[in-house]
C-alpha cells in the first residue's frame, strides 16, 4: 500500500540548515514528503491558516520568536497538528520543555540522520494520533459519542461565565429514561446500548447546536441548555426532548417503547456552579418520577427536604424484607349480577415499624427505581400462590388469585421459570393463577413480550391487561397477545355518568373486551350507580369498596366463606 505524501511546514530562519534538511528529504524519500519553507513565525501562523499541513518542523531560535514562545504561537495557530522542534547541541534541555509544552518530539541539528528524519515524523505522527484519540476518549462517551460530565463541567462553568456577563441565564436538564434497566436485562447490553444510541441521536436534533449534550452512564443524560432568556425556555426544550422519544425505536427486530423523566435546573437560581445546578437537576428528575414519570419538574428547595425523606424510607425499604414486614391483603372481584366472589387480587403492604402501613404508591415506585422490585415481587408471587393453595386445602371454594407484575420482573430471561417453580413448590395449580401486566408492560417490546405471554398461557396462567385505557389501548395488541381479562381502569370508573366522555370510553372497552372475548373487569367501583351502569352496559365483573376493600388473609377467608 502506498504511504501518503506528509506535508511538512519547516519553520527555520537559517538558509544551510534549512538546505540540509531539504536535501536529507530528497535523497531518502523523495516522493513521500512536500516540505514547504518559510523563515519566521508571522510567515508560519499565515501558512497554517491556509490550511494542508500535516506536521510542523521547528527551529526554537527564530527573529520574532524564541524557544517556549514559539512552540505557544504555533500551536496556537494549529493545535490539531503535530509539532517537532529543531534546537542545538547546547539547549537540549529547552528541547524538553517544549515537550512539555506541546510537541511530540525533537531533533539536534548537526545529529540528524538522513534516515531518521522520515522515521522521525512518522513516528511524532503517530504519537500525535494516539495522544488526540486517548483525550477524545476520555471526554466523550464509549456507546453514544456524546461528550462526557468531564466536558459538560468545563462547558456549564463557561456558560455561566457568559450568562453572568450577559444577564442572561443557563438551565441544566438531568434526563433518565424510565424502566431502561429492564430492557438492557431481558434484551441483553448490545441491545441497550443500540437503543442508547437511538435516543442519543433524537436528544441532539431536540435541541439547539450551542447546546450540548451529554451521558452521563447508564440510563442518564444531561443536556446544557446555554443562554436561555427564560426559565419557559428550559421547559420548551424538555416538551421537546419528551416528545422526540415517544416515537417507538427499532433496534434489529425488536420495537422498542421507552420514554424518560426530566429535572431542571437554572443558574442562578437553582445554583451558581455546576456541581449544584447538576445535583439540583438530578433531585428535580426523581421528583418527576414520583409525579408518574414522562414528565418534567423544576427544581424547588422543598425538594431537598423530600430527598432526604425518600433515602431514609428507600435504606428502610431495604430491609423490610429480611425483616419480613411486607404482607399481603386480598380484594375479591364480583359477578356484577349475582355477587358471587370469582377471584381475589393479592395487593402488597408494607408493615413499617415506625410508620405503621405504608402506602403501596409511596414505596412501589422506590422499589422499581433501586431493583428492590425483583425480590419483593418474587415474594408476592410466593405468598399469594401459598395462600390461595391454603385456602384451598382448608376446604374454601378454588378462586384464581391474580398478582401484579412489574416491568422489571417480567422483562427478566427466568421470570417464566421461576413462575413454574413457585407453581410447584406451592403446590398450586396454574389455572388458578392470573397475572396483571400493565400496557405499558406489554407494549414495551411487543415480540418479547407475546412469546413469554404464550409460555405463561401454555402453562394454563390466566392473564389480564391491567389499567386498560391508560396506556396504548391498541386493538393489533388484544389480538396479537392472549389475554384472558380486560381491567378498565379506576380513572373511568370514576367519571361514569349518562353523558361523560368516562363512559364513552366505558362502554367502547366493554363492547371491544365483549368482541375479543375477553373477561372485563371494572376497577375501583364505589357505588350502586356505577354498577348499575355497568351492568346495563354488560361488564361481566367488578372490583371496588362497594364490594369490600382489601382484606388481610383470615377476614378474607371467612368472605370467602359466606360466598
Amino acid at each position: 500500500m502506498k504511504q501518503k505524501t506528509l506535508r511538512v511546514l519547516l519553520v527555520e530562519d537559517n538558509e544551510g540548515d534549512a538546505r540540509l534538511l531539504r536535501e536529507m528529504f530528497g535523497k531518502e524519500s523523495p516522493n513521500s514528503f512536500e516540505m514547504t519553507h518559510v523563515s519566521n513565525m508571522r510567515e508560519a501562523v499565515i501558512r497554517l491558516a491556509k490550511g494542508g499541513v500535516d506536521i510542523v518542523l521547528l527551529d526554537l531560535g527564530l527573529p520574532d520568536a524564541y524557544g517556549l514562545q514559539s512552540v505557544q504561537q504555533a500551536r496556537a495557530a494549529a493545535p490539531g497538528i503535530p509539532l517537532i522542534v529543531l534546537t542545538g547541541m547546547d539547549d537540549e534541555a529547552l528541547a524538553a520543555e517544549a515537550m512539555k509544552a506541546g510537541a511530540q518530539d525533537y531533533l539536534i541539528k548537526g545529529q540528524v540522520e538522513n534516515r531518521a528524519l522520515p522515521r522521525a515524523l512518522r513516528h511524532a505522527i503517530e504519537h500525535h494520533r494516539i495522544q488526540v484519540e486517548t483525550t477524545y476518549l476520555a471526554q466523550h462517551d464509549a456507546v453514544t459519542n456524546l461528550p462526557n460530565r468531564l466536558v459538560l463541567n468545563d462547558r456549564i462553568s463557561q456558560a455561566i461565565s457568559l450568562a453572568r456577563r450577559r444577564k442572561t441565564l443557563t438551565a441544566v436538564v438531568f434526563l433518565d429514561l424510565d424502566r431502561f434497566k429492564y430492557i438492557n436485562d431481558s434484551l441483553g447490553h448490545a441491545i441497550g446500548d443500540r437503543l442508547l444510541q437511538s435516543v442519543a441521536l433524537r436528544l441532539v436534533a431536540s435541541v439547539r447546536d450551542s447546546d450540548t449534550v451529554t451521558r452521563q452512564g447508564g440510563d442518564e443524560f444531561l443536556i446544557l441548555l446555554s443562554e436561555i432568556a427564560g426559565s419557559q425556555d428550559a421547559a420548551k426544550s424538555a416538551k421537546r426532548i419528551l416528545l422526540s422519544l415517544t416515537a417507538p425505536h427499532f433496534i434489529g427486530e425488536h420495537e422498542l417503547h421507552i420514554d424518560g423523566s426530566i429535572g431542571i435546573s437554572v443558574y442562578p437560581v437553582d445554583g451558581e456552579d455546576a456541581e449544584t445546578l447538576i445535583k439540583n437537576a438530578d433531585t428535580a428528575m426523581y421528583h418527576a418520577k414520583e409525579n408518574g414519570r414522562n414528565n418534567f419538574q423544576y427544581f424547588t428547595a422543598e425538594m431537598n427536604v423530600k430527598v432526604v425523606a425518600r433515602q431514609s424510607l428507600e435504606a428502610s425499604l431495604r430491609r423490610a424484607l429480611e425483616r419480613q414486614e411486607f404482607l399481603l391483603h386480598y380484594q375479591p372481584k364480583v359477578n356484577l349480577n349475582t355477587g358471587e366472589i370469582t377471584s381475589v387480587e393479592a395487593l402488597i403492604r408494607w408493615q413499617h415499624p415506625d410508620r405503621g402501613l405504608v402506602s403501596p404508591a409511596e414505596f412501589v415506585p422506590i422499589a422499581e427505581d433501586s431493583g428492590l422490585i425483583l425480590p419483593i415481587g418474587r415474594w408476592v408471587l410466593r405468598e399469594a400462590c401459598r395462600q390461595a393453595r391454603a385456602w384451598q386445602d382448608a376446604g374454601l371454594p378454588p378462586i384464581p388469585v391474580a398478582v401484579n407484575v412489574s416491568s422489571a420482573e417480567f422483562r427478566k430471561t427466568d421470570f417464566v421459570e421461576g413462575v413454574r417453580t413457585i407453581l410447584k413448590e406451592t403446590g398450586l395449580e396454574a389455572r388458578y393463577l392470573e397475572l396483571e401486566l400493565t400496557e405499558g408492560v406489554l407494549m414495551d417490546d411487543a415480540k418479547f413480550t407475546a412469546s413469554v405471554l404464550q409460555e405463561l398461557k401454555g402453562m394454563g396462567i390466566r392473564l389480564a391487561a391491567d389499567d386498560f385505557g391508560t396506556g396504548y389501548s391498541s386493538l393489533s395488541y388484544l389480538r396479537e397477545f392472549p389475554i384472558d381479562i380486560l381491567k378498565i381502569d379506576r380513572s373511568f370508573i370514576n367519571q361514569i355518568t349518562a353523558d361523560c366522555d368516562g363512559s364513552t370510553i366505558v362502554d367502547a372497552i366493554i363492547s371491544m373486551g365483549k368482541s375479543l372475548k375477553h373477561v372485563v373487569v371494572a376497577e375501583g367501583i364505589e357505588t350502586q350507580e356505577q354498577r348499575a351502569y355497568l351492568q346495563a352496559h354488560h361488564c361481566q365483573e367488578g372490583q371496588g369498596y362497594l364490594f369490600s376493600r382489601p382484606l388481610p388473609a383470615p377476614q378474607f377467608a371467612a368472605l370467602l366463606q359466606t360466598g
